[in-house]
């Protein structure tokens, strides 16, 4: 089973204060997401099924018509093609992301690739 060092994965900055390191499998992709106080990741929408957990600080987030404060950590599920937004409130946050099917806009980043356990065998 691959394993993940978070240090060697690529650190890309999607947006002032907006940084991620994203791993990626053949369907799914793990996104570690550092964003500054204030940092806002504006409105937008992907086919991608989303799923996350805070785990440091607080973070604004809005996921279709209903905007809430989420904690550290609580979780949440963003259907696919529904907008959100996220904002870091009074301090830093951390989030991990999960996306299914892969981001294709992340791995165009240069975000790397974790073969299967099975691979080349």
């Amino acid at each position: 089973m691959p394993f993940i060092n978070w240090n060697d994965i690529p650190t890309n900055e999607l947006a002032p204060g907006i940084r991620i390191r994203a791993p990626y499998g053949e369907n799914l992709m793990i996104s570690h997401l550092d964003m500054d106080e204030g940092a806002v990741v504006p409105l937008h929408h992907h086919p991608h099924e989303q799923g996350g957990i805070l785990l440091e600080g607080r973070m604004e987030l809005t996921i279709g018509e209903e905007t809430r404060v989420v904690e550290k950590g609580e979780a949440y599920l963003i259907p696919p093609n529904v907008p959100h937004r996220a904002m870091a409130l009074d301090g830093p946050a951390v989030a991990l992301d999960i996306f299914t099917p892969v981001r294709e806009d992340y791995v165009e980043l240069g975000n790397r690739y974790i073969p299967p356990a099975d691979a080349g065998k």
